[in-house]
């Protein structure tokens, strides 16, 4: 459809006046800032593109509001040369809880992936547009369809050997090409953004609401906060992967810092097993998917710390039923018998990653509340 630029009348500020020279001495008027532009308003982001340059004014726009986001407002934007979407950081993010993070974390995405195009293969990237500081935003190539959300293949028990190999792969690629990498770490020193989305409001919250995990979680956290070995995701889970085509497109990169690289990987695992938990039927499908994801992983990085894999692990398990972020598709009987299977392995939690997904499957299978 045609996007025209709204004429802007004037307002009385921005009108000439006339004044008596005898009338009191003139103050100042007071410096306002520009409101920000709100992503969400169809006809305010059309005409915020065209006076900006980024598209033509003759261009035919079409933009739709993306249903799913947590923690920023995203946008496609259609039009003749190709298709963006653009995201704009929330302060607060949309869940029950009280949940905020400071909405600079959007120049974090796009500095990582800034970074990513120079250690990941193109082919499984979304490019940069351009980035907003002012109205903390950022715009990135739209994948072209047809492609499905990683998330909901696996949760239709879609499962797919290649993509479970490279979603491992891929991982492992990520923290081997950036370990010990002082300008990275250098460039994703700051962890305020991990702290406000990821330890606190996951690991601090189930603390918090089960103070029982604490000798388990507590140690982790101060562990992880001092741990500075690779460039970590944040947010490597099945719902920030589109697959189109066979090729996996990673996505959401505002958690990215240079720290420990055994959380992505426990928290990767957590989702796999939390669906085994979920799909009754296909809990050995997934216990097979869960094994996958880790040899694919651990072969392109040999380097990982398979104990503190495993404490991430369990311990994203617990805060995806009992922090702020729970996996909605659980129902009451799966959150309880997830936390019970957790539960039973932290007093002594196995020494890997393969004896965490053994075991963790059979006391599921074990539990009197299995469906």
């Amino acid at each position: 459809m045609n996007r025209r630029t709204p004429r802007r009348s004037l307002g009385r500020t921005g009108q000439v006046e006339r004044c008596a020279l005898t009338a009191a001495p003139l103050r100042a008027a007071p410096v306002t800032r520009p409101a920000m532009l709100d992503a969400e308003d169809p006809r305010a982001l059309a005409t915020y593109l065209i006076d900006t340059g980024r598209l033509p004014r003759s261009s035919r726009i079409a933009i739709t509001n993306l249903a799913g986001g947590v923690s920023n407002k995203t946008v496609l934007v259609e039009h003749e040369a190709g298709a963006w979407v653009i995201k704009q950081a929330l302060a607060k993010l949309r869940v029950e809880a009280d949940w905020y993070s400071d909405p600079a974390r959007i120049h974090r995405e796009a500095a990582g992936m800034r970074a990513l195009a120079g250690i990941l293969p193109q082919q499984h990237l979304a490019g940069l547009v351009f980035e907003d500081k002012a109205n903390q935003l950022l715009a990135m190539e739209a994948v072209a369809e047809p492609y499905e959300n990683f998330k909901q293949r696996l949760l239709r028990g879609a499962v797919n050997d290649v993509e479970v190999g490279t979603f491992g792969t891929l991982l492992g690629l990520l923290h081997e090409r950036t370990a010990g990498n002082t300008e990275l770490a250098s460039e994703f020193a700051d962890c305020s953004f991990f702290e406000s989305l990821r330890l606190e409001p996951y690991y601090g919250t189930a603390v918090s609401r089960m103070p029982e995990t604490a000798f388990f979680i507590q140690p982790l956290m101060d562990a992880t906060r001092a741990t500075r070995s690779t460039l970590v995701h944040g947010d490597y889970s099945p719902k920030n992967v589109l697959v189109r085509l066979g090729t996996l497109v990673l996505l959401d990169h505002e958690v990215m810092h240079y720290g420990d690289p055994a959380f992505d990987v426990g928290f990767a695992l957590a989702h796999l097993l939390g669906k085994a938990n979920h799909l009754a039927r296909h809990r050995a499908l997934f216990k097979d998917t869960a094994m996958r994801f880790w040899q694919c992983y651990v072969a392109t990085y040999p380097a990982s710390d398979m104990r503190r894999v495993v404490k991430h692990a369990l311990a994203c398990l617990l805060a995806r039923v009992v922090g702020k972020s729970p996996l909605e598709y659980l129902t009451t009987a799966e959150q309880d018998r997830q936390v019970s299977a957790c539960l039973g392995l932290l007093p002594n939690p196995p020494r890997e990653p393969t004896e965490l997904i053994h075991r963790f499957c059979a006391d599921l299978s074990d539990n009197p509340r299995n469906a």
